[in-house]
């Protein structure tokens, strides 16, 4: 059972505050630990430890992508939390939580997780379909009735639940957008800015701005899980912050994960990419990414009350708890979703669309990237890998046929997401594996 994954035995092992760190011999022993904790049934799983040798050269090789990153100021500080097989492998806090008071990155340390939210209120959405509550083809109107935003031809189509799921309705993103984009000309937020704006004032925004194309036609990243949150709220009779901790975060044990941060002591300070290496952010800060804009961050958003709970980007949590999550998609389900649901989740439901997620090869689930054709996308990940990632810096993924799960939380965007660093440790990982 999931819900027996050791994470005490994963925060209890020790961290390091980057280059002078503990001895990498100190670490491969702390691994080892953890993986015979398993081995000998205290995580509930099948007692077949990775083998000694490939553990320590997979830490080797992850340490020299993390050490390089950090020397060459790319990240100011890192989580990395890999599984094989559900037994942890590797395990790494690196670099600093907080550069300004030099206070060292922690394994317990909790991320402004940005759209790592959308695959966990994915989930609650698709708990909702099996309860009978929700239905994937259900127009949104059914829960959002006056959200009703129109075509450039001024024609209403039906936007359908699915459709949020998969970010084919039709929707968009401000970061996407040049500074004068039909977003920006309406403030809509996208769930990173903008403290203090309500989530009816959003929808009403959302809806002012003419659909990108007729929905079901075309792939585009959009704001579209900030209005699955909405309707997951009205479906389950409760705000959406009560639903996902009902329906998916509470029976995994994810405890420090939420739409407020229930320890700001552990918080980590988001740093932007500098020319000279990362920034602290400020009040605002607006990062560079992409043709359009870029992203626009107001960290302080997370402690107003009066911010909508964003389904697409609100949520803090820590690497162990996502590690977690991940862990009850891989092996069906856990004790959230079943196995056909969870199958569905995570196999792609864009058919022949292009443009999607990473680019050819790639398709969409409920909430997630998905790879189709590794030799087309030039991946080195298995077919049906799934993925994303967080615009705070954040990157993981999920090889199914490899059994490896990893997540890898920065503190520094989007390097962290984008940037050579999340590349580098996928790299590392693949070194030599058949």
């Amino acid at each position: 059972m999931i819900s027996n994954f050791p994470r005490a035995a994963v925060a209890a092992t020790g961290d390091d505050s980057g280059i002078g760190r503990a001895s990498v011999a100190r670490r491969r022993r702390a691994v080892m630990l953890v993986v015979c904790m398993c081995a000998v049934g205290r995580c509930g799983m099948a007692p077949t430890p990775a083998p000694a040798r490939a553990t320590e050269s997979l830490v080797s090789r992850v340490d020299a992508a993390i050490d390089r990153a950090l020397t060459e100021k790319r990240i100011v500080g890192a989580v990395v939390l890999v599984a094989r097989d559900g037994r942890v492998v590797y395990h790494r806090a690196a670099g600093l939580a907080d550069r300004e008071t030099a206070r060292p990155m922690r394994e317990d340390a909790v991320f402004r997780l940005a759209s790592m939210t959308k695959p966990i209120v994915s989930a609650a959405a698709l708990v909702l379909v099996e309860q009978g509550k929700l239905g994937l083809d259900d127009p949104v109107t059914r829960w959002l009735p006056d959200f009703r935003p129109r075509l450039d031809d001024g024609r209403e189509p039906t936007i359908a639940v699915r459709q949020l799921l998969t970010h084919t309705a039709g929707l968009s993103y401000g970061f996407l957008e040049t500074q004068n984009g039909p977003y920006h000309r309406a403030r809509v937020s996208d769930g990173l800015d903008q403290p203090g704006r309500s989530a009816t004032d959003n929808l009403r925004r959302i809806a002012s701005v003419s659909l990108a194309y007729p929905p079901g036609s075309a792939w585009r990243y959009s704001v579209a899980t900030d209005v699955l949150g909405e309707v997951v709220a009205r479906a389950g009779g409760k705000p959406l912050p009560e639903v996902v901790a009902t329906l998916v975060t509470g029976p995994l044990g994810m405890n420090d994960t939420a739409f407020t941060v229930r320890d700001a002591s552990r918080l980590a300070v988001p740093y932007a990419d500098g020319a000279a290496g990362p920034v602290r952010m400020g009040e605002t800060q607006l990062v560079p990414f992409g043709s359009g804009e870029g992203f626009r961050y107001s960290p302080g958003r997370v402690f107003d009350p009066a911010s909508f709970p964003s389904g697409g980007a609100g949520m803090v949590g820590t690497a162990s708890d996502f590690l977690v999550f991940l862990e009850a998609l891989r092996t069906g389900g856990g004790a959230v979703l079943k196995p056909d649901t969870t199958r569905s989740m995570t196999t792609s439901q864009t058919g022949t669309l292009t443009g999607v997620a990473d680019g050819p090869g790639w398709g969409f689930g409920f909430g997630m990237a998905v790879l189709t054709d590794p030799a087309t996308a030039r991946s080195p990940h298995s077919v049906g890998t799934f993925k994303w990632g967080g615009a705070y810096g954040h990157n993981w993924f999920v090889d199914p046929v490899r059994r490896l799960t990893v997540v890898i939380l920065t503190n520094t965007a989007v390097e962290g997401m984008s940037g050579r660093f999340p590349t580098e440790v996928r790299d590392a990982l693949y070194s030599g594996q058949p």
